[in-house]
């Protein structure tokens, strides 16, 4: 018997929403409607305007949504798949790379610290907060002179009594200005320490960095402490070294992985419509044969990202990922994300980088996401030390 061929769908080439269970869809389409009637008519203007007039608002409105968070369960977080969380990250950041990156500090750095590496107390008292985005978190890691080497960090916790004294200076922090909660890392006599340090706390500031040219519809902060003191339980009991961070920061970069091909189909998408109106010589440039072999070569490889990530979302869901499967993903589709928007900028011409289109904006904030989280050189390394048996770090 003869079957008939799979219909073909630009935006589906190769059909992975069959792979898709009818409760994913779903979760899908409301974030993306969300973000299409939320977010997209203003995005544009707060890239522009390097401002989020009503993060607060925005903040509750995602708690509502049921994304910060969505992958923890208990303590008023939704308790969904990863593959879940990480369609919600795809259709975040098919809208803006900083609306996702606010979601994915939210719930993979600050909250995830909390809820594997916190006390009952500390979980209760923020976790509900955080999930409905009453509170908003961030996470103190880097450093001024320390990103892909923390074990260099130079902020410094010591015991004084019964409480504790925290001096820190983070750099690079998304939601800092903005934050109720900052955990934040530092070296003790005992080894690397996370502490919750509410942000008003004396001692603690969180100035704005400006001049950005790329996640400018994000809040990126510097973190100051200065003789913060803390009581015993501000610290995170259940982890002591860099695994603490560092397993949080795996939780993000696997959010990373899905929402890179996010930006990328949205430039690809961008460029498919302007190349349909777009006439050059009396025709479409859409017909012209180097124009269809970019489209070609930017579909394959937002299809290709696309099943990566759903892949190890699967597994994630199943066996479990290693770090260095994360690594595998982030390399690739951030990697390859950066390229598929540089070549949509070339067919949309001069008007690619204006605001009026989502590509210039989209090209711009993928170069902070090739760099933060791990640097494609150390994901690189990684893999390579995963492959030979040799770390190559130094």
């Amino acid at each position: 018997m003869t079957r008939s061929a799979a219909p073909f769908s630009p935006r589906d080439p190769l059909g992975i929403d069959n792979l898709l269970t009818d409760e994913e869809k779903a979760i899908r389409g409301s974030v993306r409607r969300f973000c299409d009637d939320r977010v997209e008519p203003h995005v544009a203007t707060w890239y522009e305007q390097a401002a989020i007039p009503d993060i607060r608002d925005l903040a509750v409105e995602l708690g509502t949504l049921g994304v910060l968070g969505m992958h923890l369960e208990g303590y008023g977080c939704p308790g969904m798949s990863a593959t879940d969380y990480g369609l919600a990250c795809l259709e975040l950041e098919a809208t803006d790379s900083g609306l996702r990156s606010l979601v994915s500090v939210q719930g993979s750095l600050a909250m995830f610290a909390i809820h594997h590496w916190g006390s009952e107390e500390q979980k209760q008292r923020w976790l509900p907060e955080m999930a409905a985005g009453r509170a908003i978190g961030c996470f103190g890691l880097t450093e001024p002179d320390v990103g892909s080497d923390p074990s260099s960090m130079k902020s410094r916790a010591r015991r004084d009594g019964g409480d504790w004294v925290l001096n820190a200076r983070k750099m690079w922090i998304t939601n800092g200005s903005v934050a109720d909660v900052a955990v934040v890392w530092a070296s003790t006599e005992e080894g690397v320490r996370g502490f919750v340090v509410p942000t008003d706390t004396p001692g603690f500031s969180a100035p704005l960095i400006k001049n950005k040219m790329s996640l400018r519809a994000s809040v990126t902060s510097e973190l100051v402490l200065d003789d913060v003191r803390l009581p015993a339980d501000a610290v995170l009991p259940d982890v002591v070294g860099l695994r603490g961070p560092l397993t949080c920061l795996n939780e993000a970069r696997y959010g990373i992985v899905w929402g890179a091909m996010g930006a990328a189909r949205a430039s690809l998408e961008a460029a498919l419509s302007y190349a349909q109106d777009r006439t050059q010589f009396g025709r479409p440039i859409s017909s012209f044969q180097l124009t269809q072999q970019k489209f070609a070569d930017m579909s394959v490889e937002v299809a290709k990202g696309t099943l990566l990530a759903l892949h190890l979302g699967r597994m994630k869901d199943g066996p479990g990922l290693a770090p260095v499967h994360v690594s595998y993903g982030k390399l690739n589709n951030v990697r390859e994300a950066i390229e598929i928007c540089r070549m949509a900028r070339t067919v949309l011409g001069a008007n690619g980088i204006s605001l009026e289109y989502p590509v210039i904006r989209h090209m711009n904030n993928l170069e902070s996401v090739l760099t933060y989280e791990g640097t494609s050189e150390m994901h690189l390394l990684s893999i390579g030390q995963a492959l030979t048996g040799i770390p190559a770090y130094r």
